[in-house]
């Protein structure tokens, strides 16, 4: 136990300096952003981009991440990969919801409305619904309802690719992949700060959701154990 306690300590310091470094850069984001240029059409209304585009990236990065600790709760039987996906999979749904929300915004400004059933829009929606449907069958799917939400979350990632390249292949509305390499030289430092600040921030609530889930995991543990011993003294 005592050969553990410096690990513990690295851990938690590696931890404490994640929050700060992030904590930094989410005070560093917003300068940039400001003082970048703005964009010829659309104006200051295109800035959204800076966080649109990192909020979509992690919805995406989520879902994978819910799909490997799937597979490897579905073939391996992994506590961990289970843990795992069901942490990615609440960081989705929330990165999601900043998708669903700063999108129309944009497309509002840009568009003129807030939603038209562009095919990015609609495989993001659906991608987001899904990771929704994910938690929901973890909380109400009986006995099954992990292996039925694992089978869930590899549907999802399949889901992932038509996202992203279905701009390249379906005429719409929404630029395709070539917007963030052709971006003007003033707008790339803020845009690629912004995605390794919000990326970093990401990291930061998975690890922190994962040892609350460790938690709950052992203190699910410690009850059952304490119900035998009682058993037993019975």
């Amino acid at each position: 136990m005592l050969a553990t306690m410096p690990s513990a300590r690295r851990s938690s310091a590696s931890f404490l300096a994640g929050i700060a470094a992030t904590l930094v850069g989410f005070l560093l984001v917003p300068l940039l952003v400001a003082n970048a240029p703005l964009e010829k059409t659309m104006g200051v209304v295109q800035k959204i981009f800076y966080f649109h585009v990192p909020c979509a990236w992690l919805l995406m990065l989520s879902t994978f991440v819910c799909a490997g600790g799937s597979l490897a709760y579905l073939f391996a039987g992994s506590e961990r990969g289970d843990r795992l996906a069901l942490c990615s999979a609440e960081l989705g749904v929330l990165f999601g919801l900043c998708v669903m929300v700063t999108g129309p915004l944009w497309a509002r400004a840009a568009w003129g409305v807030f939603w038209t059933w562009d095919v990015r829009l609609t495989s993001s929606l659906m991608l987001w619904l899904m990771l929704i449907a994910y938690r929901l069958a973890r909380r109400y799917g009986g006995a099954g309802g992990r292996r039925l939400a694992a089978a869930m979350a590899l549907f999802a990632a399949a889901d992932v690719p038509l996202v992203y390249l279905s701009v390249n292949f379906w005429r719409g509305l929404h630029p395709n992949t070539k917007t963030v390499s052709s971006l003007a030289p003033g707008m790339r430092l803020p845009f690629f700060t912004s995605l390794l600040i919000f990326s970093a921030l990401w990291g930061v609530l998975l690890a922190l959701r994962m040892r609350v889930e460790r938690a709950h995991s052992r203190l699910a543990e410690l009850a059952i154990a304490v119900e035998d011993a009682e058993e037993e003294s019975l």
